[in-house]
């Protein structure tokens, strides 16, 4: 498995590392602990050290199941938080990003994780006005110097099209740059990427299969359970989305390579990208995530 540093942090990461939302149980199934330990176990066979989790995937659920099951010494993987949500049930969460907030939960979460510190503790999803929240980023320093947290990230919201928290990533501390990209959104390639450049930030890109559409598993038209947050969404451009998918599998696919494959591949290939935090919902998806690390030799 290929390694990049993650920007100005010199962490070293697995270009391929695991993304855990599913195991708070809004992605259409349950997960138990010996299914979080198959998968674990996969990733490190697999040479993956990179978990990306959150407070608000379950309570602390996501948190507890990968406390419970990390396999080896907790020093060789990098674990990725966050901090910014109230979660109620699922679906259901507000945010919550305060000082006081950004401690309670970074305490649930070094609980759950059955760990004294996390690699990344990042913002989650926070609107830009909620970005300059008073005393946040000094709280969030703080608990660096507490040795709870190593280095701060921000998980800039899915909708943003503009570069405004990415620019203000020095000036509080910031080193790494979380956001969706892949290749039906490339929205960040305008602003937030020469951003991460300048300041030389590490980038995690999360959805890069784009929730699964860029799986080749669905076609336009396909439904998901009422209990998936794919469903939930009810988004009106998913049979768009997915017939722009079957016309790049016709026109962009070389022949015989699965589309995941070249999707993870093809987010890989952007400079500014350090690794990609696919979703998975078993051994075998880590396994086959782990394998696009390889694809034209990136």
């Amino acid at each position: 498995m290929q390694q990049r540093i993650l920007g100005r942090t010199g962490l070293a990461v697995s270009v391929v590392g695991v993304g855990t939302w599913q195991f708070g149980g809004e992605w259409g199934r349950t997960y138990a602990a010996d299914d979080v330990r198959a998968i674990l176990a996969a990733a490190r066979d697999c040479g993956i050290n990179l978990i990306d989790t959150a407070e608000c995937y379950g309570d602390h659920l996501s948190e507890r199941l990968i406390g419970e099951t990390l396999p080896g010494r907790r020093e060789d993987w990098v674990i990725a938080t966050k901090w910014g949500h109230r979660f109620h049930a699922c679906f259901k969460r507000d945010a919550a990003v305060g000082p006081a907030d950004l401690v309670a939960q970074l305490e649930g979460s070094l609980k759950a994780l059955r760990t004294d510190y996390v690699d990344i503790l990042q913002l989650h999803s926070a609107a830009d006005d909620l970005f300059a929240a008073p005393g946040m980023w000094e709280a969030a320093r703080e608990a660096q110097r507490q040795g709870k947290v190593r280095f701060l990230g921000n998980s800039i919201p899915t909708a943003s099209t503009h570069a405004f928290q990415v620019d203000r990533s020095t000036e509080v501390g910031v080193d790494v740059i979380q956001l969706v990209y892949n290749r039906l959104h490339r929205v960040p390639e305008a602003e937030i990427f020469p951003s991460i450049a300048r300041q030389n930030l590490g980038a995690l890109a999360r959805v890069p299969l784009a929730s699964g559409f860029l799986s080749g598993k669905y076609r336009p038209g396909h439904t998901f359970p009422a209990h998936d947050v794919r469903e939930v969404w009810k988004n009106a451009r998913r049979d768009e989305m997915l017939a722009e998918v079957e016309r790049i599998a016709a026109t962009e696919l070389p022949p015989g390579m699965p589309l995941a494959a070249w999707a993870l591949a093809w987010v890989l290939k952007n400079p500014q990208v350090t690794a990609v935090i696919p979703g998975c919902k078993d051994a075998d998806q880590v396994r086959a995530n782990a394998a696009a690390a390889l694809v034209g030799q990136i």
